[in-house]
């Protein structure tokens, strides 16, 4: 690089340079969604160029679904394959998972089955420093691309980084087969990206919150596109997965170019943990934040019904009683939803819902009554 004298000139280094800021952005490097794309798992892995010797993660039921078809997809590819059954997401079975795949030496992970099955792979392959496929056999929220996990406590869920998938491989003629009350809380989960974006937007004016645009307009994409073809997504069709698995897609992609999970998790997610904590049965994760969305729609003077009805139509709960849980457990909920991660400002605040306007609002929005 020349200067107007002819001579050489520098770049500016980083400490003369006044822009300081950087950041890192993982992305899934193949996406493949349709029919029968399971049969293309050998060839992209082929193409990864990944070491021969893999682990395949996956579940009781999800392993006669599609993870030993995926190990053995895998071996005509010539890899040297090993299944192993998961059970559910704890901090234990991922550290019983993890300690299995350094006695098998495995280079490369597939997580086949649900979000658990892929949640553990995702903490694992971050662990061990290795690259991993999310395989999914069915869509119940957002986690198939995110680098989040959620891992489940005695009491408590918790959000933590992981790894990114190198590839996603959804096969809509899998997830199909799966109850359609999953996909319909993927659905919900990703509507519930609405209110994620206003917390962030109100954390950013009130506390001068770092903000990606960019991850912001992939969140709410993701969450129109979900609303505007909800009267689409039905049981038992396989189109409906096509539908609704690449605005799931796009939702776990935000958090990659946001760095976190912001969003797509604001104060329904906060709703959604708390009321895992004080239900005795609490219900799917998604379905849960779709209700919360409605709730703190309202707080935040939005369209919640423009919310409620999407989510009616696909089939998601919105009330109390569809989810399975009590008035007086939402309403618990709804005042302790603030102090779950207090470190993430929301609509609810510093101090939360007092137990009136928590009874208010849950009534005020049909979800009890």
């Amino acid at each position: 690089m020349s200067g107007a004298n002819g001579r050489p000139q520098m770049l500016p280094t980083g400490q003369d340079f006044p822009f300081g800021k950087a950041r890192g952005m993982v992305f899934p490097r193949v996406v493949l969604v349709g029919h029968g794309v399971i049969t293309d798992l050998g060839s992209t892995c082929r193409q990864f160029g990944f070491a021969d010797r893999g682990l395949v993660i996956t579940g009781p039921k999800t392993s006669e679904l599609a993870g030993n078809r995926a190990a053995e997809i895998l071996r005509e590819s010539k890899f040297d394959v090993n299944v192993l059954i998961a059970r559910e997401a704890t901090e234990a079975e991922v550290g019983r998972v993890e300690k299995e795949a350094r006695r098998l030496g495995a280079r490369f992970l597939v997580g086949v089955g649900g979000g658990s099955k892929i949640d553990i792979t995702k903490v694992v392959a971050a662990r061990l420093g290795i690259p991993f496929v999310s395989l999914p056999t069915s869509a119940a929220h957002d986690g198939i691309s995110s680098p989040r996990a959620s891992l489940h406590g005695s009491s408590t869920t918790t959000s933590i980084e992981a790894a990114v998938p190198v590839g996603v491989i959804a096969d809509t003629d899998l997830i199909v087969k799966a109850p359609f009350r999953l996909l319909a809380s993927g659905c919900a989960d990703v509507i519930s990206n609405v209110t994620a974006v206003l917390d962030w937007r109100l954390a950013v004016r009130l506390r001068n919150e770092e903000f990606s645009s960019t991850a912001a307009t992939l969140s709410e994409y993701a969450a129109q596109e979900i609303i505007d073809h909800a009267s689409s997504i039905k049981p038992n069709l396989e189109e409906s997965v096509w539908i609704a698995i690449r605005p799931i897609l796009v939702a776990g992609i935000a958090m990659s170019v946001a760095g976190s999970s912001r969003p797509c998790s604001g104060s329904e997610h906060l709703f959604s943990h708390a009321l895992d904590h004080v239900s005795e049965h609490p219900s799917l994760h998604g379905e849960q934040c779709g209700v919360g969305a409605i709730m703190m729609m309202y707080l935040h003077g939005g369209d919640w019904r423009r919310l409620k009805t999407a989510l009616h139509t696909i089939g998601a709960p919105t009330t109390a009683r569809e989810l399975g849980v009590t008035s007086e457990e939402v309403v618990n909920a709804l005042v302790q939803a603030h102090s779950i991660r207090p470190e993430r400002y929301t609509i609810l605040g510093d101090g939360g819902l007092a137990r009136e306007a928590a009874e208010r609002l849950a009534n005020v929005t049909g979800v009890v009554g």
